[in-house]
């Protein structure tokens, strides 16, 4: 089917992202000044354009990012001012996914884009506020407004009209991990790679909670690959937000490393189930068991040959919710049971993350949800015998994955104990941007998405 960039524009007068039976009666503004009594009227705030104060408030973005400057020039005024960006600075170019509160576009400027491509989060206003999903795109949009880190989105620009909101971000070219896993011949990745994008997932998780950010949906669909193959986390409509600016930072010796250390004959998989049961699963009957299992006093074995300074640790440690978030596949027992939860859920969606990126599936998954679920709480965890990964990597995986969630690895340490476990050895945390990863996506521009899309070719999963 043909669409071109002017038909994509024109869409936002009827998508419907998340049904198929309401039509928009709205015509997005086309032009850079439309009639104040319009509905189609583009709001033009302070606070729609970003480039003018949060390039220079955040001091980890890049200073010759090509993407500033084609905002700068197309927002500039006759008159040398600044103009807030509307949906008319937009053409459109191809629709890259949708989620659950918006659809997700390649855009670029019209006139000066210098080439720049931008990733837009469309978002019906109607829509949000018949499903009650206003805050969430409310959250999305604060927690994008105060990041600046290399792993992370920068948003660009916030674009309201009076049917529609926008989130300007930067475009990944690489696609998401479960699409580049599905790819591979074999399904997977191999060993130096899931420490490659570990390492980043980690160094990002880390940053969100010294902010305050419990994160609640890490898995490969949400891991882009930018154009010099580093990642990018993104979607953040269903992370919690702490009321305070950030988590207060602690000191941890390195006379007592967190981690134990790794034995390949023994990984820390839950205990037979006990007699009684506080967990709920709704709809569905396991065996009676106990979410989390006794604390039992144990020695720590330290690393040989662990120095160097004491090293900070931040984590949200008062940030709790009982919200009932996230990837079936991905949710931590603590979700599951609705016994509150806090950062540690990051840490377990890790451990799930890491097994998916060696196997190519993930340790709890059932014939349904509800058995998934059911296995979350219920099941131990269990290692596939093909294929072989090393041992430090089990042992990795199955700290994350402790049901308790006051003894998973990371809980009380944060990233800081992640870091020094053995599967990590050799990482450079301090220049992971430097290392060299294992894909690095082909460049792309705008005519590659038109030709795809004059030839009636679906390639919108391999850029979202």
């Amino acid at each position: 089917m043909e669409q071109c960039a002017d038909d994509l524009a024109d869409d936002l007068d009827s998508i419907s992202f998340n049904s198929t039976t309401t039509t928009a009666t709205t015509a997005v503004g086309t032009k850079r000044s439309t009639s104040s009594g319009s509905e189609s009227t583009t709001t033009r705030t302070a606070s729609s354009l970003l480039s003018s104060s949060s390039s220079l408030s955040k001091p980890h973005a890049p200073s010759c990012d090509p993407c500033w400057d084609a905002i700068r020039r197309v927002s500039k005024s006759e008159s040398g001012g600044e103009l807030a960006l509307g949906f008319g600075d937009l053409r459109f170019v191809h629709r890259l996914g949708s989620g659950d509160i918006g659809s997700v576009y390649l855009v670029e400027l019209r006139g000066g884009s210098n080439g720049c491509l931008f990733a837009a989060k469309v978002m019906d206003k109607k829509e949000l506020a018949s499903r009650n999903k206003e805050s969430r795109a409310r959250i999305e949009r604060e927690i994008l407004e105060m990041l600046d880190h290399p792993f992370l989105p920068t948003l660009y620009a916030a674009i309201e009209s009076a049917r529609w909101s926008c989130l300007l971000t930067e475009f990944c070219p690489g696609g998401d991990l479960h699409v580049l896993r599905q790819r591979r011949q074999e399904k997977r990745f191999d060993e130096s790679a899931v420490r490659f994008y570990a390492s980043e997932v980690i160094v990002a998780l880390e940053y969100l909670h010294i902010m305050g950010i419990i994160y609640r949906d890490l898995k490969p669909e949400n891991v882009l690959v930018r154009s010099d193959g580093h990642i990018m986390l993104t979607d953040f409509d269903l992370s919690l937000k702490s009321d305070g600016s950030a988590s207060t930072a602690h000191l941890a010796s390195n006379h007592d490393p967190p981690v134990i250390a790794p034995n390949p004959d023994y990984y820390p998989i839950d205990q037979p189930p006990f007699a009684t049961s506080s967990c709920i699963i709704p709809n569905c009957i396991v065996p009676a068991v106990s979410c989390f299992r006794p604390r039992r006093r144990r020695k720590k074995k330290l690393y040989s040959g662990h120095g160097g300074p004491p090293e900070i640790v931040a984590e949200p440690m008062d940030v709790r919710s009982m919200s009932f978030v996230g990837t079936h596949e991905y949710l931590a027992p603590e979700i599951v049971s609705g016994e509150g939860h806090g950062s540690a859920v990051d840490w377990w969606t890790l451990g799930i993350f890491i097994f998916e990126l060696f196997y190519g599936v993930t340790p709890f998954k059932g014939f349904d949800h509800e058995l998934t679920l059911a296995n979350i709480v219920a099941r131990a965890l269990e290692f596939p015998k093909e294929p072989s990964i090393p041992s430090p990597a089990k042992d990795l995986i199955s700290q994350l994955l402790v049901k308790d969630p006051t003894r998973r690895m990371g809980s009380t340490m944060g990233a800081t104990a992640i870091k020094h476990h053995p599967f990590f050895n050799g990482v450079n945390w301090a220049l992971l941007r430097c290392a060299s990863p294992p894909f690095v996506p082909r460049p792309v521009n705008y005519s590659d998405f038109v030709q795809a899309d004059l030839q009636g070719t679906d390639n919108s999963i391999e850029y979202y």
